[in-house]
């Protein structure tokens, strides 16, 4: 039984990216395709909203002097390369994608526009959204946020290369206390590194749950989406 009916997953850009971290790896692109097919073939609703740390980082930048909305205007055009990506190892396996994009680029995407949106998923079409918000100083997780107000979305679902958030970071300490669950403003007061304040306080403003999972654990996703307990869950 699936509890959750329309979702907007949100992937770094670290999802595509290759051995060494960077670039757009087409395998690793089809990998991400074929979980997100799995839960497609449940009748979920599925937007999107990538990442570009793969491609550009804008904190690099800004180490050398770099202004900080032209870093992240530079942040949200790679996001759209990621889009493309992830679209097209959508569509060879079957999955009628749209990419939007809240930056206006017609040639290669449609605007971004909410009913539009909203259309294409109730119409079982996947709906992968760019350019984050349009705006510098905001992140891709409060674009996820953001977005996932306007369509509706049932829940927000966070998948990372961590299975869970932690108290402290589980590469540095493997005993680090895993959560299975959290408030809003627990969340807040970890300062978790999964998602950044802005967007969990949009969720905790709008009681849009969040789920953090693993993206490589196997059927993570799908069990989030159907409601089994899998990593972590941040509600009112």
């Amino acid at each position: 039984m699936v509890r959750y009916r329309r979702i907007m997953l949100k992937l770094g850009g670290e999802a595509l990216a290759g051995p060494s971290g960077y670039g757009i790896d087409p395998q690793k692109a089809d990998e991400v395709a074929a979980k997100i097919k799995q839960v497609r073939d449940h009748e979920v609703q599925i937007a999107i909203v990538l990442g570009a740390g793969n491609l550009w980082r804008g904190k690099d930048g800004l180490a050398h002097g770099m202004e900080r909305a032209t870093a992240d205007h530079m942040g949200m055009l790679a996001t759209v390369m990621n889009a493309l990506a992830l679209q097209d190892a959508l569509e060879k396996i079957g999955i009628t994608t749209r990419v939007q994009t809240s930056i206006e680029m017609r040639a290669v995407a449609e605007p971004y526009i909410r009913l539009r949106a909203t259309r294409h998923l109730e119409k079982g079409r996947v709906v992968i959204i760019g350019a984050g918000t349009g705006n510098p100083y905001f992140t891709t997780d409060t674009a996820a946020a953001l977005r996932a107000m306007e369509i509706d979305a049932e829940v927000l679902i966070k998948a990372t290369k961590v299975d869970a958030v932690y108290a402290e970071d589980p590469s540095i300490n493997p005993n680090a206390r895993k959560f299975d669950s959290l408030s809003y403003i627990e969340a807040l007061n970890l300062r978790i590194g999964v998602l950044d304040s802005t967007a969990i306080s949009l969720c905790m403003d709008n009681d849009l749950p969040i789920v953090v999972v693993s993206l490589w654990k196997a059927d993570s996703i799908e069990q989030a989406v159907l409601g089994e307990p899998v990593g972590t869950i941040i509600c009112r």
